[in-house]
């Protein structure tokens, strides 16, 4: 084989190899992490790495993470809260991904965050603040305030959980990957009712224009797709503003017509 030919075969060799980044992800997704952990782990492997200009961490050892953290905060200024989530990335990666576990204790490198006092509102406070909201900004407010529900978690809710006539819904993997019942405020029933029907009719809308995909969790779409053939389909409870948002690994099939909550405008 020519020189030429030697060389094409290597950069092809090269260019099928999958990049540190996506390895991180593999491992991220075989341990069954959020997608937001996905994002955070990720983020910091690339800032490791862009500090070092671009050096691979196997190149890189106990000494160079103790520096990094310590950039961070002395020059970055960054929260506790940030300091130890960097290090549980780095530690992910030396320990699962690059299989060199760290040998040298880091126990001296988690931030002690400061004790605060929660902020809590009085009643009228919040009603000054419920006031100032409208459509479904002030009812996903509402629910999660009535029914103690996270933002993502407020985001992410389906029609299926909801049970308006117990008054209850259904919180589908929270924090913790666990999933848990919670209440229903009663005043806020009458107004998802019609938020729904909006909800629906912008659901059939969709489909009518080759859309209304939702993502499955995991293997589901493999499993049902032999027996509906729409599997896929669903109206998620919050989709009135945003754009078009892909999940995570999305195929074109499986694409999520559910837009964003909340739009910076």
């Amino acid at each position: 084989m020519t020189r030429l030919g030697w060389s094409h075969l290597i950069v092809l060799v090269m260019s099928s190899r999958p990049t540190l980044l996506e390895v991180v992800r593999d491992r991220i997704r075989a341990k069954h992490y959020s997608p937001r952990t996905e994002e955070a782990y990720t983020m910091w492997v690339r800032r490791y790495v862009r500090y070092y200009r671009g050096k691979h961490p196997r190149e890189l050892g106990p000494t160079h993470v103790r520096d990094f953290l310590t950039h961070l905060a002395r020059d970055g200024r960054v929260a506790a809260s940030t300091q130890n989530q960097a290090l549980a990335a780095l530690l992910f990666l030396y320990g699962r991904v690059l299989e060199m576990p760290i040998a040298a204790p880091f126990d001296h490198m988690h931030a002690k965050g400061p004790m605060r006092l929660p902020v809590v509102l009085t009643r009228d406070e919040v009603d000054r603040v419920m006031a100032q909201l409208r459509g479904p900004t002030l009812l996903m407010s509402q629910l999660m305030y009535g029914g103690g529900l996270r933002l993502m978690e407020c985001c992410r809710l389906r029609v299926k959980d909801l049970d308006l006539e117990r008054g209850e819904l259904v919180v589908r993997e929270g924090k913790g990957q666990r999933d848990r019942v919670t209440v229903i405020p009663q005043q806020v029933i009458r107004p998802l009712r019609a938020h729904l029907v909006r909800v629906a009719q912008q659901h059939d809308r969709d489909i009518k224009a080759g859309g209304g995909y939702v993502e499955l969790p995991g293997a589901l779409r493999r499993k049902l797709v032999m027996q509906r053939p729409r599997a896929g389909r669903g109206s998620g409870c919050f989709r009135p503003l945003g754009r078009i948002a892909r999940p995570r690994a999305a195929r074109r099939d499986v694409i999520t017509c559910t837009r964003r909550c909340f739009s910076v405008r």
